[in-house]
């Protein structure tokens, strides 16, 4: 009898996000129940062009999909509550590029500022 290295997957979806892509993943165990694997993979490119992947990986079981979906939904119901649902992070990415390419001089360098408080940060 061999023995398998990789369990194979039986169903899978990809999400890609910018530089991270993450992939869901049933798998099916020895006992050939199904649980699902959560992977985030993020590209990292180095100084001379070559890259590498970083890969995380959850595993979760059937036992406790309702906790899970429960505590994620409570957090990201919280996230989008708190800091409503833009996407402030993509302002610090560096390929970010701004709606209005200006440059502010002296009678207008004020209006090229946004208030921003510390406690956003």
């Amino acid at each position: 009898m061999s023995e398998r290295v990789e369990q194979e997957e039986i169903f899978s979806q990809v999400l890609r996000a910018g530089r991270r892509t993450y992939f869901f993943d049933v798998r099916s165990t020895k006992a050939d129940d199904y649980y699902l694997t959560v992977t985030e993979s993020k590209k990292f490119t180095h100084d001379d062009g070559s890259f590498h992947y970083q890969k995380h990986k959850i595993y979760l079981y059937k036992e406790d999909f309702t906790d899970f979906k429960e505590m994620l939904n409570k957090a990201t119901d919280f996230i989008v509550n708190e800091k409503g649902s833009e996407v402030i992070s993509e302002r610090h990415q560096k390929d970010y590029k701004k709606e209005e390419e200006g440059i502010a001089t002296e009678a207008n360098s004020t209006e090229s500022f946004t208030d921003v408080s510390f406690d956003d940060i």
